[in-house]
């Protein structure tokens, strides 16, 4: 509060006083009939009564450990989605009518009447020892967590009507409804939860036996190509291997052998041959004989257009011819002959047998050989292809065990899920309890006159300051001798007390006549101002 005459100088604490001092009444006078201003106009509002109820909230009885709950959202929220659940109009309707407080075609008033007029407030703790409060009042569920207070599982709920009765009424409907709805919307849950995750669980099912099949059809594509079997490959292709060097070094060695048991029986045929007479009909029999048995040996061996066999018969033809000559000359001998059968050597037939022998070696290890050579170019063949099928494979066995893991994982959630509706039927879940009915008020809660009254009061006591304050802005007096010396702003000479009857007041309570001089102070000019 400063006028012209003080705004160029700084105030103090007595300036302040002196101030209030002076428009004291000013003050005074709105601080003390806007209270009362303040309690009539109360009486201008509908009076409301308030009934409230409180809402007790109940875990599960089953540890969550074993069961999980069905419903794990923040509990303020599902409060305010249940507020507004209750507060549809296919919901109040059938309370209405059942109360009976709607006149024909005011079912819409009433309905956003109570839309306005109830309040759902959840219960905050106080852990310092302040107990239960609740805080956070608005027409929509909010929830003030001060500090060292947490969240009980409960709240409030508040209607507030014209009549104590029909706040109560429709507080405690307000009330039911809402913990129906707790229960209709944990038990739509739980079966929700359930049927979706049985759908999820033949999808995932159906996923999974489509990859055993792909698997399935690839371990019989690639048998024995496997990521698994590539070691075995390599240690079946080196014992291959070892057995073709010993098939081919036995091929080379029964050659060899059946090379030099041939020359010995060429010798020794030679030798024999030659000790037997060539026109002897017994020693071209035996001849004879001999190329017919080995006739019979290289047609078991070779086909008819082989060299060998055609030599074979060529020479049996000769034998033939030579003995049917004989035989010719010799026929008018009467005395029948016997002719011996010359036989061959034992050494000639034991030559014979080896080579035959030979024969069979070779013929077997020539088999082994080609048969050995094929096994290795196959495993040669896996072994080259092993990294690509490996690649393949893994791949596969990834979507298996993804489509293994999610199938599996679906499957513990649907049981889980299965057991917590199981739980909400048995009632074992959550549960809401209403801890205090609603009650009938007894005393309106709107307006409350008091609150009205102090209002009027810190209304009046604003408006008294404001007026002080614009009368001293407006005040252009000097009443002290700092207020002259900052309006003249001339050195302050000497100063005189008022003398007069009528004295006017000023700050300190002495009324002077002060001096003011110009010039260095030694000679004051004689200028006098009177206040």
């Amino acid at each position: 509060m400063v006028n012209r005459m003080t705004e160029n100088r700084e105030l103090t604490m007595d300036d302040y006083l002196a101030m209030v001092r002076r428009r004291l009444k000013i003050i005074l006078i709105p601080a003390l009939l806007a209270p009362l201003a303040g309690f009539l106009v109360s009486y201008a509002f509908p009076t409301k009564y308030s009934s409230q109820s409180l809402v007790l909230v109940e875990g599960q009885k089953v540890p969550d450990i074993y069961v999980q709950p069905v419903i794990t959202s923040d509990f303020t929220q599902r409060l305010a989605t249940m507020q507004q659940q209750v507060l549809a109009g296919n919901r109040l309707r059938p309370m209405i009518e059942r109360l009976g407080i709607a006149k024909p075609g005011e079912e819409g008033a009433i309905i956003q009447e109570i839309r306005t007029n109830m309040t759902v407030e959840p219960v905050i703790a106080d852990i310092s020892g302040g107990g239960p409060s609740s805080s956070g009042s608005t027409k929509k569920t909010k929830q003030k967590k001060p500090s060292g207070g947490t969240a009980l599982p409960g709240f409030y709920v508040k209607y507030s009507s014209s009549t104590p009765r029909r706040a109560q009424q429709i507080c405690a409907e307000l009330t039911g409804l809402l913990v129906e709805e707790n229960l209709r919307t944990r038990a739509t849950a739980s079966r929700g939860t359930t049927d979706f995750l049985g759908r999820q669980v033949e999808d995932a099912k159906r996923a999974l036996d489509d990859q055993d099949s792909k698997l399935a059809d690839f371990k019989r594509k690639y048998m024995g190509q496997l990521p698994g079997d590539a070691e075995n490959n390599v240690r079946i292709l080196m014992s291959m291997n070892s057995q073709l060097d010993a098939s081919t070094q036995t091929l080379n060695r029964a050659q060899q052998d059946k090379a030099y048991t041939e020359s010995l029986l060429a010798q020794q045929l030679a030798a024999w041959k030659s000790a037997q007479s060539s026109n002897n009909p017994q020693t071209m029999e035996q001849q004879l004989n001999i190329l017919q048995a080995q006739l019979m040996q290289l047609q078991a061996r070779y086909t008819d257009d082989h060299p060998d066999v055609i030599k074979a018969k060529a020479d049996i033809a000769e034998v033939k011819k030579r003995l049917a000559e004989v035989n010719n000359a010799s026929s008018n001998a009467t005395d029948t002959t016997q002719k011996a059968t010359a036989s061959e050597p034992p050494e000639i037939r034991q030559l014979r047998l080896q080579v035959h022998q030979y024969d069979n070696v070779i013929g077997q290890a020539t088999g082994d050989q080609k048969r050995l050579q094929s096994q290795i170019g196959l495993y040669q063949s896996r072994t080259a292809m092993s990294p690509g099928i490996e690649e393949q494979y893994k791949l596969l066995m990834r979507d298996y065990d993804n489509a293994q893991n999610v199938y599996r994982d679906l499957l513990t959630k649907k049981s889980s899920s299965e057991l917590a509706a199981n739980m909400e039927d048995q009632q074992q879940g959550e549960q809401m309890h209403v801890l205090d009915p609603a009650g009938l008020p007894s005393d309106p809660s709107f307006p409350n006159r008091p609150l009205f009254a102090g209002g009027g009061l810190g209304a009046g006591l604003a408006l008294g300051v404001a007026i002080a304050i614009w009368l001293e802005i407006r005040d252009r007096s000097i009443r002290t001798e700092k207020d002259a010396a900052s309006a003249m702003d001339l050195p302050l000479l000497v100063s005189v007390p008022w003398v007069t009857d009528e004295e006017p007041a000023s700050a300190n309570g002495n009324a002077r006549r002060h001096f003011w001089g110009h010039g260095n102070g030694s000679a004051p000019e004689r200028e006098k101002v009177e206040v």
